[in-house]
């Protein structure tokens, strides 16, 4: 008993000693280890924000033409916006000339499988070809995820198979821009039929005027063939176009045929510009909105040049679609969605996330208005109104509603690009007088036969 007592006395003694230690640091066992600096834990910094890993992706456009500045300004300010919204990115835009672009530096990027991130992209014929060499995006998916399905007016030049693979910039019309001032003094109206066209072309003509301003040459080809295309619609209506390529119908076929002598005719009369094939495109357009010549047969996206700060034509500038000629293809416009921007199918995540943003900041409305108003872009979204677009916008827009019929696409997004380029050169040897207009048709049949 003595010894379990004397044992219980010591414990007892031992932890008051204890007690006293932990009182004597104020009462706080806590504080009874060992001082903060000597612990380990104490000198590891606090963990600093890890900075995003830079990564940089390369954005090809055309806008690089004075009359695409407005174009450029909404691309830069949605580049801006996507680099906020995606650590680390950083876009690298590099402007090519869109003909260089689209039938030299894109089909070698394409064929060598190592296209940029994202792309200046055109329906039809390229966006098949690419996608089916497994180049292009799918960005169905992505469509349904933003929001975007059911918001563009027309994405059929786009889909193969079902899957879209690129998405338009701005829709386009073809079709005659006038100059008020010089119809009036010369006692014209705009005219609704062929007859009625000539003798506008024979009045302006009188008065030491270029009837119309047109280019050709250089490896500009491409702007007669988009009067052509209109010609031969006209004249044999949408289906004509739409069998070349099956062999449903010929290049050889009397609509196309006659379509080529009426442009003869107004070469051979004097009505378009006699330097035609020596002349590029910026300075047939600068012709016109300089006031050498009275109209100009081009795209909507020719208005933004007239309208711009080169032009001395700007308050007498109009547009009209082109007269009917009697045919199948009469009351439509040349018009449609086939140029914007498609996206590389190797993409890592990080790219990938990239994409959809530019996606989701490009493509809204607020830019489709401005794109609109700026440039005179036809929409590619569906808009409740146009917003505050005026003057030529307006009148290109008008035009366009006075297609009855609707519109029908470039004859390009239904051929192959070696078809298209084979027309190119053929109406320049047209316009210079070294194929008749059979000749020129029998030219195109054997390029369609060789592709078909």
């Amino acid at each position: 008993m003595k010894k379990t007592k004397s044992a219980l006395s010591l414990a007892m003694v031992m932890a008051m000693a204890a007690t006293s230690v932990a009182c004597g640091s104020g009462g706080d066992t806590k504080t009874a280890s060992a001082p903060a600096s000597t612990s380990p834990a104490a000198s590891v910094k606090p963990a600093e924000t890890a900075k995003p890993k830079e990564f940089k992706m390369v954005l090809r456009h055309i806008e690089i033409k004075d009359t695409a500045k407005a174009n450029l300004a909404i691309l830069q300010d949605v580049v801006k916006a996507t680099e906020v919204e995606i650590p680390g990115l950083k876009f690298e835009l590099d402007g090519v000339e869109d003909v260089v672009n689209r039938d030299t530096k894109l089909k070698a990027e394409m064929q060598a499988g190592s296209p940029p991130p994202i792309f200046d992209l055109f329906g039809g014929a390229d966006t098949q070809n690419y996608s089916k060499a497994g180049r292009l995006l799918d960005l169905t998916p992505i469509l349904a995820e933003l929001g975007l399905k059911d918001k563009f007016m027309n994405l059929n030049e786009f889909t193969v198979d079902g899957k879209i693979y690129g998405l338009p910039r701005a829709g386009y019309v073809e079709g005659v821009f006038y100059n008020k001032k010089m119809f009036a003094d010369s006692g014209v109206q705009v005219p609704k039929t062929w007859d009625e066209f000539l003798k506008v072309c024979e009045a302006i003509k009188a008065k030491g005027i270029t009837p119309i301003a047109m280019a050709g040459g250089a490896g500009d080809g491409w702007v007669i063939n988009m009067l052509a295309n209109t010609l031969f619609v006209r004249l044999g209506g949408p289906q004509i176009q739409e069998g070349f390529a099956a062999g449903k119908t010929k290049w050889t076929d009397a609509p196309v045929v006659e379509a080529f002598k009426k442009l003869d005719e107004l070469k051979q009369k004097g009505y378009i510009d006699k330097n035609v094939i020596a002349t590029k495109y910026s300075d047939g357009q600068a012709k016109f909105y300089t006031g050498q010549a009275a109209m100009l047969f081009d795209g909507s996206w020719a208005a933004g040049g007239i309208m711009g700060k080169n032009s001395t034509v700007a308050a007498d500038a109009s547009f009209f679609n082109f007269p009917n000629l009697g045919g199948a293809g009469d009351d439509m416009i040349n018009g449609g969605w086939s140029n914007g921007y498609g996206f590389s199918s190797k993409l890592n995540d990080s790219e990938l996330k990239a994409v959809k943003a530019f996606i989701k900041n490009f493509y809204t409305e607020a830019n489709q208005k401005r794109a609109l108003k700026e440039s005179g872009n036809i929409p590619a979204m569906k808009l409740a109104d146009i917003g505050d677009a005026s003057g030529l916008v307006a009148e290109v827009v008008k035009g366009q509603l006075s297609a009855k019929k609707g519109a029908f696409p470039a004859f390009d997004a239904l051929v192959s690009p070696a078809v298209k380029k084979t027309l190119e050169g053929t109406m320049e040897e047209l316009m210079g007088g070294k194929v008749t207009p059979q000749k020129a048709a029998e030219k195109m049949q054997a390029a369609q036969d060789a592709k078909s």
